[in-house]
């Protein structure tokens, strides 16, 4: 019978395991605090962009992002393959270079971007043009990828990501 159980757990149940880590190793890269120097590093890496993940200490939906979808190593791969990632805390004192090399703070870049909730998700092309906009988590890790696959494909020029995933 135990035989049995452990054959149809690993039929049945093994797809839905997925890898996971650590997204503040696996994710996020480590950030120097300079957004144009980070243009140049993508153009040279061969990146499509920038994406920052606006959070706060204490955001149950940055949490839950971080623990079901950030942490997924396919998330990660994906991501990673195409953008340069960088959290930035909206009440944070931290001082940075913004993408006209303009010195300022994370909580007044956030601003500056009228991130009013978080977690909110931004992509900018590497003119460190804001191209894609979603406030609020995914809500799962299809979603998310979806959200990736539409910024790269450059289907924001011409639909809002709703209608996009309506198409898929």
């Amino acid at each position: 019978m135990r035989q049995l159980l452990i054959a149809f757990l690993l039929l049945f149940a093994a797809p839905s395991w997925a890898e996971t880590r650590d997204p503040a190793n696996h994710f996020f890269q480590p950030k120097f605090g300079d957004l144009q120097a980070d243009l140049q590093e993508a153009r040279k890496q061969g990146k499509q962009g920038v994406f920052l993940f606006f959070e706060m200490d204490d955001c149950p939906f940055c949490e839950r992002m971080k623990n079901t979808i950030l942490n997924q190593a396919e998330v990660q791969d994906a991501y990673r393959a195409r953008f340069l990632l960088y959290p930035i805390d909206v009440n944070g004192d931290t001082a940075m270079n913004d993408f006209q090399g303009k010195e300022t703070t994370e909580k007044a870049f956030a601003f500056a971007h009228r991130v009013r909730a978080t977690p909110t998700l931004l992509f900018f092309d590497l003119d460190g043009k804001l191209v894609t906009r979603h406030t609020g988590p995914s809500k799962d890790k299809a979603e998310f990828l979806l959200l990736g696959k539409y910024v790269t494909e450059g289907a924001y020029t011409t639909q809002p990501f709703v209608r996009y995933k309506q198409g898929k």
